[in-house]
C-alpha cells in the first residue's frame, strides 16, 4: 500500500491535465468483495457468544463505500492480518486536507488508527481526553499553531510523543520545535515511506514509557497479553470488547458518549443509529460486575458510560 501511496508525487507539484485512464473494473470488485469479506469474519468474531443479544453492524452510508472502491486487494490483506490486534492510535494534525488524507491514508495502511484535526485548540483538547501513542502535527495549523499546542502538552505533563511537520526546515526551525518538548521533526516535502518509519519509532517509544496494565479498582488489563482480572478472576474478552475495555479505563473517570465510543472504538465518524455500543457495553458489564458487589461501569443518562469506582 505505501508503495501505491508513494507512487503519488502530491507535494507541491502539479497534476497533469487531461482525461485519467480508467482502472479495470474487475480490480474494484475484487478489492471490495475482499474486505466485505474480512469485516464478515470480523463481525462473526466479535460477535461470538453473544446470542440474542446481538446487535448487527450497519453499514456505512454511501459516502463510505467509495473508500472501500478504492481499497487495493494489499491493503486488505494487510487489514486481514491485524486482526486481533489493538492498533496504535495516531492523532494527525494537519490543516491541508489533502495532505492530512494522505498522511492518513498511509498510516491506516500500515495497521495504525488515525485521527485527523485541523485546529490546534481541538488538538489540545483531544490530547486531555485520549490517550494516543503518537502526534504526528505541522506547525501552522488553523487556531493555536503547533508549538504552543506542544508548550502546552509538555507544561500540563503530557508526554506522549510528537513529531512536528514544517515546510521551513531551516537548522534553527528545527532547533526551536525540538526545544518545545518534539521528539522529531520532519520538512516538507518528504517521502511517506520515510514518515511511517519515523510514526513507528514515536510509538516505540511511547510503549516503552507507558505502563502496560491498566488498574480501575480491583480490576486489571494487561495491554501486552490482553489478560483482564477482577480480583483474581481472569476475564476472557472478544477483540471488540477488549478495545472497548481498554478505551473505558485509559478513559476513567470520565464519561464517553456513544458517539466517542464508535469513532475511538470501531474508527466510525458517524451516528448509525443501532444499539451496538448498549449491546457491547451490556456484555461487557456482565463480565466485569457481574458476581461483584461493587460495580465499576455506570450508565449516565442521555450521556453515555462512565468507568469509575464508586464515590
Amino acid at each position: 500500500m505505501i508503495k501505491r501511496l508513494l507512487s503519488i508525487d502530491w507535494f507541491y507539484r502539479p497534476h497533469p491535465s487531461g482525461p485519467s485512464k480508467a482502472a479495470p473494473a474487475t480490480e474494484p470488485e475484487r478489492c471490495a468483495s475482499g474486505v466485505r469479506r474480512m469485516r464478515g469474519r470480523a463481525d462473526e468474531r466479535d460477535h461470538g457468544g453473544m446470542g440474542d443479544a446481538t446487535a448487527r453492524e450497519p453499514r456505512p452510508p454511501d459516502a463510505g463505500s467509495a473508500i472501500v472502491e478504492q481499497s487495493s486487494c494489499v491493503e486488505a490483506d494487510r487489514v486481514g492480518k491485524q486482526a486481533g490486534k489493538s492498533p496504535m492510535r495516531i492523532l494527525v494534525v494537519e490543516d491541508d486536507k489533502k495532505t492530512a488524507a494522505f498522511i492518513a491514508k498511509a498510516l491506516k495502511a500500515e495497521g495504525f488508527a488515525v485521527d485527523t484535526l485541523r485546529d490546534g485548540d481541538e488538538a489540545l483538547a483531544a490530547v486531555e481526553t485520549t490517550a494516543f501513542d503518537g502526534i504526528v502535527m505541522d506547525i501552522m495549523i488553523l487556531g493555536r499553531d503547533g508549538l504552543s499546542v506542544l508548550r502546552q502538552m509538555r507544561a500540563k505533563g503530557n508526554q506522549t510523543p510528537v513529531l512536528l511537520l514544517s515546510a521551513r526546515g531551516e537548522v534553527n526551525e528545527r532547533i526551536e520545535g525540538l526545544n518545545a518538548g518534539a521528539e522529531d521533526y520532519l520538512a516538507k516535502p518528504f517521502a511517506l515511506a520515510e514518515l511511517v518509519a519515523r510514526v513507528r519509532a514515536l510509538a516505540r517509544r511511547r510503549g516503552d514509557t507507558k505502563s502496560p496494565v491498566l488498574q480501575v479498582g480491583d480490576l486489571s488489563l494487561d495491554t501486552i497479553t490482553r489478560i483482564a482480572d477482577r480480583a483474581g478472576r481472569k476475564i476472557e474478552l472478544t477483540t471488540r470488547e477488549y478495545r472497548l475495555l481498554e478505551f473505558l479505563m485509559r478513559s476513567a473517570g470520565r464519561v464517553c458518549s456513544r458517539m466517542m465510543i464508535l469513532e475511538k472504538v470501531w474508527d466510525w465518524h458517524f451516528d448509525p443509529g443501532t444499539n451496538l455500543i448498549d449491546v457491547y457495553v451490556g456484555k461487557l458489564r456482565e463480565k466485569i460486575d457481574g458476581g461483584s458487589e461493587v460495580k465499576l461501569f455506570h450508565t449516565v443518562r442521555g450521556e453515555g458510560y462512565v468507568m469509575k469506582e464508586p464515590e
